[in-house]
């Protein structure tokens, strides 16, 4: 049930393990990540850039003409490309035998789905429907988007207001800043990026209104109400207001398990909707599994589909596979990136005795000839004992690049001496992470 990244992939692998698979998918297959998430996102924000790359090349005796942006394009040329992906994910599933059935499925009992008024019987169930995004009960919520609606707006605002301090609220927020939007992210929080090490939070705030955004913490949507057109004005709690032109709730996701018949068939769920399962993805009910979002455990898409391989085997291979869930690198593709794999300094003082700090901040060679403000910062957290390095840490271009390398020697259990053993690449930024020598205070 589901036909996203984790569904798509332990169908396909369950087939060619030998298994007799049906997948039921109601909308376009590919899930969030291909139709509302991750590859639609990443491509705006490649968009976003060329103001900034614009600006960069006269420094670099480059004489451009008038910049002109036409969100039009961009909208079709990123449906083209999604619709591709669509065809990619199906062909996928038809060449590896899997019989794709066209619309909601809901659990009848444990062996028993029922897909538009037909029912069919299967040894096990696969529920990877997913999360839905969860916007705050205040007046005027209506009137406000989210992320879905964000990737087929007919027309670009002057004025956005994004609400939230997580990936996508930082996402957004870089994208129609970069756009030429005059931008506001409003966040409860004292700090971006909850979850993440305390100084990423702290310096992408920083990074972000260097480069215009107006970041405002502490700050929570109270209400949100029409004006003259299709303005809006936007109410806090702390009594100020602010008008604008669209405001995009990023404000947390909730699995998608209403209306599945999970409840009824034995399946335990968590006080979120989220199906409890153990490691290996099994529900309360023996043959139900969950994979992905719906199970809410760490919510990326290379998890979700890490998880589908591990259930496959399981399943089909009587290999019971366990997910690893340390050491998982991920990426925030804000302007500039955030990237991050292994423990934040907090985590890592709460389970060593002693932790040292290796810590870089500086301007990069590509903006020493313009006026560019951004600055890299990169972080190493270490086990004082050991040497292993325990968690690596970076806010910059291409981040999510560098760390997808460096979360290779993480995962390994590299020690620091290993990283100072490692030649750097002269002249880059990545090489920072192996020159840093000075511990921070």
């Amino acid at each position: 049930m589901g036909g996203g990244s984790g569904g798509v992939r332990a169908s396909r692998v369950s087939a060619s393990y030998g298994a007799r698979v049906a997948l039921a998918e109601v909308d376009r297959l590919g899930g969030t990540c291909v139709n509302v998430g991750c590859i639609p996102k990443k491509l705006f924000s490649y968009a976003a850039h060329f103001r900034g790359d614009f600006e960069d090349a006269a420094s670099f005796g480059w004489t451009l003409g008038e910049a002109r942006f036409d969100w039009a394009t961009l909208v079709a040329n990123k449906d083209r490309e999604i619709a591709r992906l669509n065809g990619v994910y199906e062909r996928l599933l038809v060449n590896n035998g899997v019989e794709i059935l066209r619309g909601r499925a809901a659990v009848i009992d444990a062996h028993t789905v029922e897909v538009d008024g037909r029912r069919r019987s299967a040894r096990h169930i696969l529920v990877a429907t997913g999360a839905r995004a969860q916007i705050p009960a205040i007046p005027g919520a209506e009137l406000g988007i989210t992320s879905n609606e964000a990737f087929y707006l007919n027309q670009l605002p002057s004025r956005a207001v994004v609400v939230g301090g997580g990936y996508i609220a930082l996402e957004f927020a870089s994208i129609f800043n970069g756009l030429g939007v005059r931008t506001t992210l409003a966040y409860r929080g004292e700090r971006l990026l909850r979850g993440f090490d305390a100084e990423l939070g702290e310096r992408i705030a920083e990074e972000m209104r260097n480069k215009g955004v107006d970041v405002r913490l502490n700050q929570v949507p109270a209400r949100l109400e029409k004006t003259t057109g299709a303005e809006l004005e936007v109410s806090y709690a702390d009594g100020t207001r602010e008008k604008t032109d669209l405001l995009l709730f990023a404000t947390g996701r909730v699995p998608n398990t209403t209306g599945l018949g999970l409840e009824a068939a034995g399946v335990r769920l968590a006080a979120d909707g989220a199906v409890e399962v153990d490691a290996y993805g099994r529900s309360s009910v023996e043959s139900i599994h969950a994979i992905g979002d719906v199970a809410n455990r760490l919510n990326l898409t290379p998890v979700a589909t890490a998880e589908g391989m591990a259930l496959a085997r399981t399943l089909f291979l009587r290999e019971p596979t366990a997910m690893d869930y340390e050491n998982v690198p991920t990426a925030v593709f804000s302007d500039p990136n955030v990237a991050t794999v292994g423990l934040s300094e907090q985590a890592a003082r709460e389970r060593f005795t002693a932790v040292e700090l290796y810590k870089t901040s500086f301007r990069s060679l590509k903006h020493a000839l313009g006026g560019s403000k951004e600055r890299i910062f990169m972080k190493l957290v270490v086990d004082a004992k050991t040497q292993r390095v325990l968690g690596a840490h970076m806010i910059g271009p291409d981040a999510g690049e560098v760390i997808q390398g460096i979360a290779i020697a993480v995962k390994l259990g590299a020690t620091k001496a290993q990283f100072d053993a490692t030649l750097g690449i002269h002249p880059s930024a990545a090489e920072e992470f192996v020159t840093m020598r000075e511990k921070a205070a």
